[in-house]
């Protein structure tokens, strides 16, 4: 099996840059997204239309380091700057997995072991670039797991009834685009619309698209106050979510409750994103509780990174850049320890990439 000399995890602004830097210098390389497409995370934050800048922090007076990956000076569309990016990927080469999810990373002798949902792959370094907004696991079995602004093919929610879980505007956009296929097709099945509090929390221009799809004739079914359960199998072998609308508590400790079931692939979960701290723990890279006094960014009780200059964790040969460790981190510098802030921009994301790629390839050069 190949040892990659560099593993990216993520194909954000910080991990496409690392790979072309891993590219322009001769190093072996793989980079690894969970997406359909590098720059997903992107895609799925940012509002449709929203402009790109190159911006910096104003008390940084270092360039963009990878210039190829700069957004441009007259601002364009998220849409256009992602269309860029991922033909720059292409032109160069660049060796991207898509669709494959990081799990963990094992010791060996002489590199490191990294388990994806593809298998397993082998490298000398690893550089965490995966940014900071995790999806949120359903916790319950089966994959129901969906974090996003629009869907890639609401028309395969055609002629189904569909189950969204989450009462924010993630869940009402994917649930208007749904609703316009299904108009379009002339598909009457209702959507099924989920919430565990009792009340939706959509803003004034969402919840007005949502009404207009109402209106002409969009078919919702509110579930406010349900709750995902547990996954099942049923007698055909196949995953379904069962989702409880209704409970009533009798004597003796017995709960009494209603509840619908739907097949897992018809079950949409927009429950928002969590912060990289889990995946920190299951790896076993050391944060650090802020201290009252102590830190001046995070907030008393946060949990932050202890990294190196050269952005290396407290566990040998695996870096950590970008919106991970944004607003700030614990530097490690001659035997002290202080804060250092981190805004989460594309500029700090590509200039990390630039200062772990330079010492990675320092190191590896002296063996």
């Amino acid at each position: 099996m190949m040892i990659y000399d560099v593993l990216i995890v993520g194909g954000g602004p910080g991990g496409v840059a690392a790979a072309y830097l891993c590219h322009k210098r001769g190093l072996s390389h793989i980079l690894i997204e969970s997406g359909k497409a590098i720059f997903q995370g992107i895609a799925n934050t940012y509002p449709e239309g929203k402009n790109v800048y190159p911006s910096k922090p104003k008390d940084n007076p270092e360039p963009f380091l990878v210039e190829e990956l700069r957004p441009p000076d007259k601002p364009v569309a998220v849409e256009k700057y992602i269309q860029y990016v991922q033909h720059f990927v292409q032109h160069e080469g660049l060796n991207v997995q898509t669709e494959t999810q990081f799990e963990g990373i094992e010791e060996s002798r002489d590199f490191l072991k990294v388990s994806t949902s593809r298998g397993v792959y082998q490298a000398r370094k690893v550089l965490l670039a995966f940014g900071s907004n995790i999806p949120r696991e359903l916790s319950v079995y089966g994959d129901a797991k969906m974090v996003a602004k629009t869907l890639d093919d609401p028309k395969k929610y055609l002629g189904v009834r569909t189950l969204v879980i989450g009462g924010g505007n993630s869940a009402a956009d994917v649930i208007i685009s749904i609703l316009k296929e299904k108009r379009n097709a002339g598909d009457k099945e209702p959507i099924y619309w989920a919430h565990v509090a009792e009340t939706f929390d959509v803003n004034k221009e969402t919840a007005q698209r949502l009404g207009e799809e109402i209106l002409l004739g969009g078919n919702i079914r509110l579930m406010p106050g349900a709750t995902p359960r547990i996954g099942e199998v049923d007698d055909e072998g196949v995953d379904r979510l069962v989702i409880r609308v209704s409970e009533d508590k009798l004597p003796g400790g017995i709960e009494r409750y209603n509840a619908m079931s739907f097949p897992m692939k018809n079950v949409i979960a927009c429950i928002g994103s969590q912060g990289p701290v889990s995946i920190f723990d299951s790896i076993g890279v050391q944060t650090i509780a802020c201290a009252e006094g102590v830190c001046q960014v995070a907030k008393e009780g946060d949990r932050l990174l202890l990294l190196t200059a050269d952005f290396e964790s407290t566990r040998k040969g695996v870096y950590v850049i970008g919106g991970a460790i944004s607003p700030s981190y614990m530097r490690i510098s001659k035997g002290a320890i202080q804060e250092e802030r981190h805004p989460n921009l594309i500029y700090t994301a590509i200039n990390d990439a630039h200062h772990v790629i330079d010492a990675i390839t320092s190191k590896l050069q002296k063996g």
